[in-house]
């Protein structure tokens, strides 16, 4: 009896000692947290956003992928030109171009590397301009620097992108269609950071594009699925290698006065699997993290990441720029 007892006490210590280390790593964590799966998530999805942009600027102003009768191929996009970028377009009768960025720098970003965009079903007849129309976009190397502080970015790996709506930015800027849909889908991008740490992503976003009074605004939804979870634009592994998702509450939207990687509103929740945290982002604020008004003149300070763990609540506002 008296060896059962001190057996049962021996098994309460441990479980106390158990739960008590478990409270003590989770707190850790929660004190430690610094927002980076966001800075991370955020960066990596302005610069797709951006690029995704301008491969429908150009694709819709090269006839041949387009699918228009007339006008010449260049490498200027409908917008005008895009900066440090050149177009190959030697492949253009087969349904691929390939753009070049020569490491230029322009608004604070430095591009370098390559895309490839191939238009699939080419040969059956099938054009940009078409709804249901598939894209299929590579990355070789395509990095891209804040001049600022001279972080960046690199993205490898393939993604796809289908006209859901039909038409072009050609026919948004120029024949009054409303808007324009399309989705970006694609699984395992590697996504390199400057510190050579590597995140894989798996970028599932749904885009509504509107032209009025000379600006472009992307709404962003996400339509990805995984662990039980829907309305993702993205999960994966972070660059600690930790599993994660990140959940669209309200859509991200941007325009062309702030560019895609400077939101203008929106709001998602990041979940790292290791972590009994969200990161909840608000994006859009100044630098007090108070959320700026929609249609005013100035772009947005950055945006503002919070977690709460028990009765506890951090926050910090980071900057787009």
């Amino acid at each position: 009896m008296k060896t059962s007892k001190i057996l049962l006490a021996v098994i309460a210590l441990s479980v106390i000692g158990a739960v008590t280390f478990s409270s003590c790593r989770k707190s850790k964590a929660f004190r430690k947290e610094d927002g980076q799966t966001s800075a991370d998530s955020r960066t990596a999805q302005g610069e797709n956003d951006a690029a995704i942009s301008d491969i429908n600027d150009v694709v819709s102003n090269q006839p041949l992928l387009h699918g228009r009768t007339n006008g010449t191929s260049n490498s200027n996009g409908i917008m005008g030109n895009i900066c440090g970028l050149t177009v190959d377009t030697n492949g253009a009768y087969m349904g691929t171009i390939n753009l070049h960025f020569n490491g230029t720098t322009c608004n604070n970003r430095t591009r370098e590397g390559d895309i490839r965009l191939t238009i699939l079903d080419y040969a059956s007849g099938k054009r940009w301009k078409d709804a249901g129309c598939v894209m299929k976009v590579e990355y070789f190397l395509y990095k891209v620097t804040r001049a600022s502080d001279g972080k960046s970015v690199r993205l490898e790996g393939i993604q796809y992108l289908t006209n859901v709506s039909g038409g072009t930015w050609f026919d948004l800027l120029f024949l009054g269609q409303p808007n324009l849909v399309s989705t970006v889908t694609g699984e395992n991008l590697a996504v390199n950071f400057d510190n050579s740490s590597t995140a894989v992503y798996n970028i599932n976003r749904k885009f509504t594009y509107t032209w009025a009074n000379n600006i472009l605004t992307c709404t962003g939804e996400g339509i990805g699925s995984a662990d039980g979870l829907s309305n993702l634009e993205n999960y994966g592994t972070t660059r600690d290698g930790d599993p994660f998702t990140s959940q669209v509450i309200t859509p991200v939207v941007w325009n062309t006065t702030c560019g895609a990687w400077a939101p203008i509103q929106g709001e998602v929740d990041i979940k790292v699997d290791s972590k009994d945290f969200k990161l909840n982002c608000l994006f859009g604020v100044n630098q007090t993290g108070n959320a700026i008004t929609v249609g005013s003149n100035s772009c947005p300070y950055g945006w503002k990441v919070s977690w709460k763990y028990k009765n506890k609540t951090n926050t910090k506002v980071l900057g787009y720029w």
